[in-house]
This record gives structure tokens, C-alpha cells and sequence, in this order.
């Protein structure tokens, strides 16, 4: 197999666990309160933390589950809860303060993870490394997280031609849609723990 297929069969996985496209609503709500200079320094910090997080997942993730016994499952659960705290906190708790308070954080957590790089997508790239290799799975994972950065750079003309008060909408849509991810990810993980004990 070539350099290029191992990468196509690394790139496309990834590609769907990462779901910029999907993200992007999520990351509007995020940023709406934020000026176009500061939301691009959060989407900087947002991607390096997501390409650390990944890389750091690659060298050393199987490693770091078996010395603290932990599973994929355990860390969809826990993503999932962190996602349905801070979507409903948002929902609950909109006034402009409020919602301006995480700004130094929101690009670590839940931008940079588990929503850019979360369960699904260190899950893949894992299982990746031990299909195709080192090399076309850190190629994969870059060309992923330029395809996030280069969507949620031109973010700032889709805020702009929608107008405040539809962003604002879109946020609280998209907050209880982020309410609904962590939900499923804690679901998930439920299942996961389940039929792993069955088995």
C-alpha cells in the first residue's frame, strides 16, 4: 500500500470524527460575544490545543489508559458530563458577563477538547497508528485540523451576513444541540461500558 492511500485511509475516518462542518455551529455560539482579533486568538489556542491533545494521544494514549485503567468509554462519559454542564450553563445563564468569563479557557476546553479533538477522534487516530502507520496518521491529523482552522478562520462572514440577533438564536440552538452531544457521548459510554462487561 501506498504513502498516499495509507494517508486517504487515515485522512477520511478522521475527517468524520473531527466534523469541522458539524463543530462550526457550536463554535459560533461560543465566540458570538467575542471581537474578530480575540476570536481568532481563540481559534489558534483552540487548534494547538487539539493538535497537542492528539499528538500527545498518538505517542502515548494506550500507554496512559493502562497505567490509570482507563477506557474510551470512561472518556466519552466524562466528556459527555463536561459538554451538558457548559451547555447548560449557557442556557440558563446567557447574560453578556456570564457568557464572557471563559474566554482565556473556552479555547482549551470544550473548543480545543472534546469538541475539535474529543473521544471519537483520538479513538480513530489510535486505531490509526496501528493500521497505517505513524507518518500518514500525523499527516492526516495536520491536513484535519487546517481544514478547522481555515473553516472557523472565515467564521467571522457568516456572524456577519446572519446579524446579532440571529447568531444569538443560533447560539442557544446550537447550546442545546451541545447539551444533546454530551448526552449522546455520556449514552455512549453507558453502552460502551455495558456491553464490554457483558462481553
Amino acid at each position: 500500500m501506498s504513502y498516499l492511500q495509507s494517508f486517504a485511509l487515515a485522512f477520511i475516518p478522521l475527517f468524520v470524527a473531527v466534523d469541522a462542518l458539524g463543530v462550526l455551529p457550536l463554535y459560533l455560539s461560543l465566540t458570538e460575544p467575542l471581537a474578530p482579533a480575540p476570536r481568532r486568538r481563540l481559534l489558534g489556542q483552540a487548534v494547538w490545543t487539539a493538535g497537542i491533545i492528539a499528538v500527545a494521544f498518538v505517542y502515548g494514549g494506550k500507554l496512559l489508559f493502562q497505567v490509570m485503567g482507563i477506557t474510551e468509554h470512561d472518556f466519552r462519559i466524562a466528556g459527555g458530563i463536561l459538554l451538558l454542564i457548559m451547555s447548560t450553563a449557557d442556557l440558563l445563564f446567557s447574560q453578556p458577563e456570564r457568557r464572557r468569563k471563559p474566554d482565556n479557557l473556552v479555547g482549551i476546553v470544550p473548543l480545543g477538547t472534546p469538541l475539535i479533538i474529543g473521544p471519537a477522534a483520538l479513538t480513530t487516530l489510535l486505531i490509526s497508528v496501528d493500521s497505517h502507520g505513524y507518518a500518514a496518521t500525523l499527516a492526516a491529523l495536520a491536513a484535519n485540523l487546517a481544514i478547522v482552522w481555515v473553516v472557523f478562520h472565515h467564521s467571522d462572514r457568516l456572524l456577519l451576513w446572519l446579524g446579532a440577533p440571529v447568531t444569538r438564536a443560533c447560539s442557544k440552538i446550537a447550546s442545546l444541540l451541545l447539551a444533546a452531544i454530551g448526552v449522546m457521548m455520556i449514552r455512549m459510554g453507558v453502552l460502551g461500558i455495558i456491553a464490554a462487561a457483558g462481553g
